[in-house]
């Protein structure tokens, strides 16, 4: 019998499929066995407690191991995820939005970017109330009472029992708590019974994507939390009194208490114990270990998950965004890939005698429904099993499967599985893979792209043991006062009380590391920001406290059968989407019609991330602009881009965009502000009509701006092929038009989009214009539409920087193939040349971000980013050594230079505006903004040299130069401007 020790920990891991079980000491992970005492899989049982019950009484006997001799309990499950992705309409339930912004948001309303599938599965109800804040942490509008209690009525008519309160600002309201006076007014009016989310609880800053992921967890509640009561009900007829914990998507723990309101905490937790517990079984991170990055691929019964494992046995995070299940979402999660194939993955023969594998699956019904077992259903078990791959259950069953389907099936297997490892690949090379997992039978021993594949000791249970061996975490959040000191100062002081939250929750303290830094700045509140920091360390088991496990009398009876009456599971029919696919992107050709370009959403698509980009990190996300044209597109409605060749000398031209901090655009998504300003201003000047419109900057979101202004739900009038920036700059004055002729910025109206507008008529130079229309901005919630004096078309050929639609596109369809075709990594080369060649733009550098410092000044965002070289652990590819030091790059809005500090403390100014200084995210090639800069994440760093009609004039760089921004650095060119080429006068026929 093994000794009663402190050290011993149970993992359980609750998977679609199989339900595994692992009893580990981590005073023997020495040992050959890494201190695994007994492990133990079993098929997940329907009523999720016998499974548990039955795995955990297993190993206990297995490893003869008296129950109260166990210190933790530590469960991960990925049911929530697997629900989400097989969209099953048995765990989802639909979901009720009221979202606290009657003025705004409405072009983008809740689920706008959800699957067709999702959609109609969770979407029971949405509804728009007064409230929502503005950036300054004043009301848009109070809440109204009835307007609230009017939407109740709505969702107690629909039935809906989950509830999601999504409000304008909601992260930073401190003082109204309008999410939490709409949640009590809810409550009141359905019933206590009702599960209320507030949108704040769950995300941070980012309002779809916060409320998007708050609909996801509200979905999958009422499941959650019978699955947890049965996870607690277990432990008592198990008579383990030891603490319950379940696993985070970061690979620490939670309280089952807390995880039972916010199971969107544990979505990728199933992927990331296998992560975890891959690194500890490999050894992987340790000082006698091959330090080098690896895929690991863990196959269950239902999903497969793939990840990359740093050299230093952590998961890679996310990017800034994250996806589940096409959903995107701002939820901090390890960057994860993740598949409907597995050993239950149901194979069919079509009638053409094409083979599919899944993506549904006989899940936990494997042990009686796949053939090998007895059953009917032919699996990816079964297909194994027939190939001679894998001994398992009755082969002689699976005798009569042709040989024909065999290879086929296996063929199709091989083939998900190398899309997926490419799909998560940054670089074409063949890099090692970590397979783990109880479906791993299914995986063929050679992969295209992979240099080997792994099995490590009880790879099998790698996620049990991930959970086994689970970090405690210690997270602070709070708002800070920075008056006295630096922020840097005040994230020390922070982060001293997270390592002291997490010694106090039980982690060893010589374990203790920082996980994660944000930095969230209070817009127009002076000295304040909200700083979050999350660390964490080693159970601590030798301080680990007993703890009875108390349960009501209700537990003993609840075993969840109610979720698992049907062994097929339940999808909801619905419209397909009429989104097309690129099936060959460097194929694709424009819509070009005589002389106009009619996009489509292919178009729209690769523009918005090109635009992004020549934001550098300003101008808003266009993320929200790319939704509104989609569904216009879908609707019928025109877009048109047209080249200043098509322009009369006299031809009218409106030009406009949003004006204010970037920092706003990913709150308060845009209304009709700039087509009301667009309106003003015509009104104003008595002009009837236009020719065309065109962009302010064409940097963010204003690049897409006059796309649906022009379109045919409004004006319907072509865009222009130009823009007066060529980029994105932080004031109104910093445009083409102000670099050879002063007074052409007014008359300018600017719009709220809640009824407030303004038209200036006089000034008495360019920057008084600005400083005015900003100021006034600032008191409309510093995000307004503006539309300013027309342009003739003679103007516009002799002023605009022209082509910068067609240069948005050439650079999304850049990253667009480069996702395609797994080249990511060389995205920036790409890049590089649709800007002219290496002579036009360069690769500045490579590296992850180490420090944000942000804060907000009449109406702009100021700060700096620190980005390091990446030391040789943390290399995902060849090539980034040739990088060393550390990248300084301050911001006003967009990013105004860089500075290397290399090793040895020299500094050497690498690029500075006019130039165009563009940061990447490594992961996907995409751009990152202002908004989206956040300590930990993998960046490239670009170069584009600026338009001539920023650098041919001393006015040029006196407006748009480094001395524009207060630095007193001579402008040095980083290379010489192309000009791009029109996409009509390519693609025209």
């Amino acid at each position: 019998m093994v000794s009663p020790s402190p050290s011993i920990r149970i993992g359980v891991d609750v998977g679609g499929t199989n339900t595994d079980s692992v009893l580990l000491d981590e005073t023997l992970r020495s040992s050959p066995n890494r201190g695994i005492i007994a492990h133990f899989k079993s098929p997940t049982t329907p009523d999720v407690t016998t499974g548990i019950e039955y795995a955990v009484k297993a190993v206990l006997a297995d490893g003869n191991v008296d129950p109260k001799d166990v210190a933790s309990l530590t469960i991960g499950t990925t049911h929530f995820i697997n629900a989400i992705v097989e969209q099953d309409v048995r765990r989802l339930a639909k979901v009720g939005v009221i979202r606290l912004s009657s003025n705004f948001t409405r072009a983008t309303p809740p689920f706008v970017d959800f699957p067709p599938a999702l959609k109609e599965i969770m979407c029971g109800h949405y509804g728009w109330v007064s409230g929502g804040l503005q950036i300054d942490g004043s009301q848009i509008r109070p809440l109204k009472e009835d307007e609230i209690v009017a939407e109740c009525k709505i969702l107690n008519e629909k039935g809906l029992k989950n509830v999601v309160i999504s409000g304008v600002y909601s992260p930073i309201d401190e003082f109204f708590k309008q999410e939490e006076v709409a949640r009590k007014i809810v409550l009141r009016e359905l019933g206590e019974d009702v599960n209320v989310v507030c949108s704040h609880e769950i995300a941070n800053l980012g309002l779809l994507e916060r409320e998007n992921a708050s609909i996801l967890n509200a979905s999958i509640l009422t499941f959650a939390k019978r699955t947890i009561k049965a996870f607690r009900a277990a432990m008592r007829r198990l008579n383990l009194h030891c603490p319950l914990f379940l696993t985070q998507n970061d690979g620490t723990l939670v309280d089952a208490e807390s995880a039972s309101r916010l199971p969107i905490r544990t979505f990728s937790s199933g992927p990331t114990n296998s992560m975890r517990g891959a690194a500890y079984l490999s050894g992987l991170g340790e000082a006698d270990s091959e330090k080098v990055g690896m895929i690991v691929v863990d196959i269950g019964g239902t999903t497969a998950d793939v990840g990359m494992l740093l050299p230093s046995g952590f998961p890679r995070q996310a990017s800034a965004y994250v996806t589940v299940a096409g959903v995107r979402i701002n939820y901090s999660m390890p960057a994860i890939e993740s598949i409907g194939l597995g050993g239950g993955s149901i194979v069919r023969v079509l009638t053409d005698g094409k083979v599919t594998v899944g993506p549904d699956s006989v899940g936990h019904y494997l042990t009686t429904a796949a053939r090998v077992f007895g059953g009917e259903t032919l699996t990816a078990t079964d297909i194994t099993v027939a190939a001679g791959d894998a001994d398992v259950g009755n082969s002689s069953l699976v005798k009569t499967v042709e040989a024909d389907t065999v290879v086929k099936a296996k063929a199709a297997m091989k083939k998900l599985l190398e899309d997926v490892v490419d799909l998560m690949k940054t670089s074409p090379e063949p890099v090692p893979v970590l397979l783990v997992g109880g479906g791993s039978i299914i995986s063929p021993a050679e992969l295209a792209g992979v240099s080997k594949v792994i099995r490590p000791p009880f790879h099998d249970v790698a996620n049990a043991v991930g959970a086994a061996i689970a970090k405690v975490g210690g997270t602070v959040d709070s708002i800070e006062n920075v008056s006295d000191r630096s922020v840097a100062e005040t994230v020390k002081e922070v982060t001293n009380k997270a390592i002291q939250k997490a010694i106090d929750a039980g982690a060893r303290p010589d374990s203790v590391r920082v996980a994660e830094v944000d930095t969230i700045p209070l817009q127009y509140v002076a000295n304040q920001v909200r700083i979050v920091v999350k660390v964490a360390g080693d159970l601590d088991i030798s301080r680990l406290a007993k703890q009875e496990v108390l349960l009501d009398g209700s537990d003993e009876t609840d075993d969840d059968s109610a979720d698992h009456g049907e062994a097929k599971k339940q999808k909801a029919a619905f419209t397909k989407s009429t989104a097309k696919s690129v099936d060959d992107i460097s194929s694709y050709r424009p819509n070009i019609i005589g002389k106009e370009w009619h996009l489509t959403e292919t178009d729209v698509e690769w523009l918005a991330d090109g635009c992004y980009v020549l934001g550098c990190a300003g101008g808003g996300n266009p993320y929200p602009e790319f939704l509104q044209l989609r569904d216009m597109i879908r609707e019928g409605h025109k877009v048109r881009v047209v080249d200043q060749q098509s322009l009369k000398d006299d031809a009218v031209v409106c030009w406009g965009g949003h004006m204010g901090s970037p920092a706003v655009s990913v709150e308060r998504l845009g209304a009709d502000e700039c087509v009301e300003a667009m309106r003003d201003l015509l009104e104003y000047m008595r002009l009837e009509d236009f020719d065309a419109a065109m962009g302010l900057e064409i940097g963010g979101g204003n690049g897409l701006q006059p796309l649906i202004i022009g379109s045919s739900r409004y004006f319907n009038r072509p865009v222009v092929d130009a823009d007066l920036m060529g980029r994105a700059y932080p004031t109104y004055y910093q445009t083409t038009i102000c670099v050879y002729e002063e007074g052409q910025l007014i008359p300018a109206a600017i719009s709220s989009g809640d009824g407030r507008s303004m038209v200036m008529t006089k000034a008495n130079d360019d920057v008084i214009v600005d400083v005015a229309l900003r100021a006034a901005c600032s008191e409309m919630g510093s995000r307004v539409g503006l539309a300013a004096r027309p342009l003739t078309g003679a103007k516009v050929r002799s002023r605009a920087v022209l082509n910068t639609v067609s240069f948005a596109w050439r650079i999304g369809r850049a990253i667009a193939l480069a996702n395609k075709t797994n080249t990511v990594a060389k995205v920036a080369d790409a890049i590089i040349a649709e800007a002219g060649g290496p002579e036009a733009a360069k690769k500045l550098f490579v590296g992850k971000i180490v420090g944000v410092e942000q804060k907000l000044f009449k109406g702009h965002s100021y700060g700096q980013i620190i980005v390091e070289a990446l030391s040789k652990d943390e290399e995902e590819q060849d090539g980034q050594t040739e990088f060393s030091g550390k990248l300084r790059i301050p911001f006003k809005n967009e990013n105004i230079l860089a500075e290397l500090e290399l090793p040895n403390g020299t500094k050497q100014m690498l690029a500075t505006v006019p130039d165009l200084i563009c940061v990447l995210d490594s992961q996907n090639g995409r751009a990152l903004g202002v908004p989206d800069y956040r300590y930990g994440l993998r960046v490239t760093v670009l170069g584009i040299a600026a338009s001539p009609r920023w650098t041919d004039t001393p006015r040029g760089l006196e407006l748009g130069g480094p001395r524009a921004f207060g630095y007193d650095i001579d402008y040095t060119p980083l290379g010489i401007y192309k000009e791009p080429r029109s996409v009509i006068e390519e693609y025209s026929e």
